[in-house]
């Protein structure tokens, strides 16, 4: 694999600050250059009480790094709604103050580049910039509007458009690294994110970062641009993962996944995915340079139809939350890393504490006991199968009976109507296991039982790892029992896939390591 070294790619990192006042402004500057950023993006619209020149002249004296000035009225996606003759007047005259470079929208530049004088003022870089309402136009249209841009003398061209998939971001992977022009270029929101982060790879010039504290929808922080993502080393031969999950927001994946491929000195980068259509997704993204995935809700499933090939476990509990693009023909193999992973941190937890009556000399601690399992989904088929592999006596609860039914015969176990879980009264030692987003980030307060009934159980897992000692593991630790956050299930299942996807050897201190520090 070999060492990454050090910077391989030319991405600039910009800080994009949307502060209200000019001392605001000026402070958020040094916090950007602490937080990795190489340029700040001076959103001169959003400043409320602009006073010109007095508060150019302050954002631009002493600026501790090379700022880009932005004035973008409402019209193109900005703030400012005042005089348009001022508006000019204003990025002409930071252009004489020698900004480092000027941001003008393509409405506007081919008047702006025509004047003699705005042409020959300092040594400022001219983008040029265009919005797009949407991502539907073809990718001869895209190179088109590239070409237009250009002739307007732009050193720089920027193209930024909102989009509906994840699919539409292939046509501005296929701009990017088909340009022989200096071109910014990716799209906003949630569903554009991956269009930052892999930028670096397909040769953007500039990936856009928030500071800590003024999150942006879709736009990563400095600091996980540096810290997690290391865009400084992600380049051509880069390849590709993700989390393909919806919502994927939550994902801690990144922060675990890239800086173990950078410690063991492999060319990889892991991102978050928000999918709507798995089908789609998969026909788009068929490149060699998507190399594997992580499957998350509620895609556990479904997402077996897209896969070239199973693996037997993951065929016989009927879910995948791992897919490698094998190398040799492209095929998508499906694996589950959730099943070992989840089992085996219950029953580790039971073994720290040690067996008792005779439960040492049975296959596993769990083995004969009631397996009370809420969720009958991709995590729950693996919690299922894992416990009657070790011999435990499985009963299920889904809100969808069906579901439950299906899972339950399967596993040779039994199913419940999940209306009856509010009243079920477990046996004493029982396992409770939660595989539903009960309880998971924003809904923190809700649990999936009874609260008193769980003094009954000897031990309860919860999948949800966000927040980690969730409101269920709290009242079980309170009520006596023994809990396992789905921390723990996380970071063993991470580790699996970090074995399909390298093929090698995970760090697992290392990644324990990152994952007490870090969740």
């Amino acid at each position: 694999m070999g060492s990454l070294g050090v910077l391989k790619n030319t991405t600039t990192v910009c800080g994009q600050l949307m502060s209200r006042s000019v001392e605001e402004m000026v402070s958020d500057m040094f916090k950007a250059k602490a937080q990795g950023a190489d340029v700040v993006e001076l959103r001169l619209d959003c400043l409320k009480g602009f006073r010109f020149p007095r508060d150019l002249g302050l954002l631009l004296n002493d600026r501790p790094l090379p700022v880009i000035v932005v004035y973008r009225p409402k019209s193109e996606g900005g703030e400012y709604e005042g005089d348009e003759n001022m508006r000019l007047e204003v990025l002409r005259a930071a252009k004489d103050m020698g900004a480092d470079y000027i941001d003008i929208e393509l409405k506007v530049a081919f008047d702006l580049m025509e004047e003699q004088k705005f042409n020959q003022r300092g040594s400022s870089k001219i983008i040029v910039s265009c919005f797009l309402d949407t991502l539907t136009s073809a990718k001869e249209d895209l190179s088109q509007l590239v070409a237009h841009i250009q002739s307007t003398g732009a050193d720089i061209i920027k193209v930024v458009s909102n989009t509906s998939s994840i699919t539409e971001l292939t046509r501005i992977f296929h701009l990017l690294s088909h340009s022989q022009v200096p071109l910014i270029a990716y799209s906003a929101g949630e569903r554009g994110l991956i269009s930052q982060l892999l930028g670096p790879k397909f040769g953007g010039l500039f990936v856009y970062g928030s500071i800590d504290g003024y999150p942006v929808q879709g736009l990563p922080t400095l600091h996980s641009l540096r810290q997690a993502y290391g865009v400084e080393h992600i380049d051509a031969d880069t390849k590709i993962f993700g989390l393909i999950s919806k919502p994927v927001s939550h994902s801690k994946g990144p922060i675990l996944h890239n800086p173990t491929f950078r410690y063991v000195g492999y060319n990889g980068v892991y991102v978050p995915m928000l999918v709507d259509d798995l089908k789609d997704f998969f026909s788009v993204y068929s490149s060699p340079d998507f190399a594997g995935y992580s499957v998350g809700i509620p895609y556990k499933e479904a997402v077996m139809e897209c896969c070239d090939e199973v693996h037997p476990l993951a065929k016989s509990i009927g879910a995948v939350n791992t897919i490698v693009r094998r190398s040799s023909d492209g095929k998508l193999i499906g694996y589950n890393t959730d099943c070992e992973a989840s089992i085996t941190a219950i029953e580790d937890s039971i073994k720290v504490l040690g067996c008792i009556n005779g439960e040492a000399l049975l296959p596993s601690p769990i083995t004969a006991k009631q397996f009370v399992l809420v969720g009958a989904g991709g995590a729950g088929r693996a919690l299922a199968f894992g416990a009657k592999t070790r011999g435990a006596r499985v009963i299920i609860f889904d809100i969808d009976f069906d579901r439950a039914k299906s899972l339950a015969h399967a596993v040779c176990g039994e199913a419940r109507p999940f209306k009856d879980l509010a009243n079920f009264q477990p046996e004493k030692g029982a396992i409770l296991a939660n595989a539903t987003p009960i309880g998971m980030h924003p809904s923190t307060d809700r649990i999936p039982v009874a609260q008193e009934t769980l003094k009954d159980y000897r031990l309860v897992f919860d999948a949800v790892y966000t927040p980690r000692k969730t409101t269920l593991l709290r009242d079980a630790e309170n009520a006596g029992a023994l809990i396992v956050s789905g921390v723990e299930m996380f970071l063993r299942q991470a580790i699996g896939q970090f074995n399909l996807f390298t093929g090698s050897k995970a760090p697992e201190d290392f990644m324990r390591a990152i994952v007490m520090e870090k969740f």
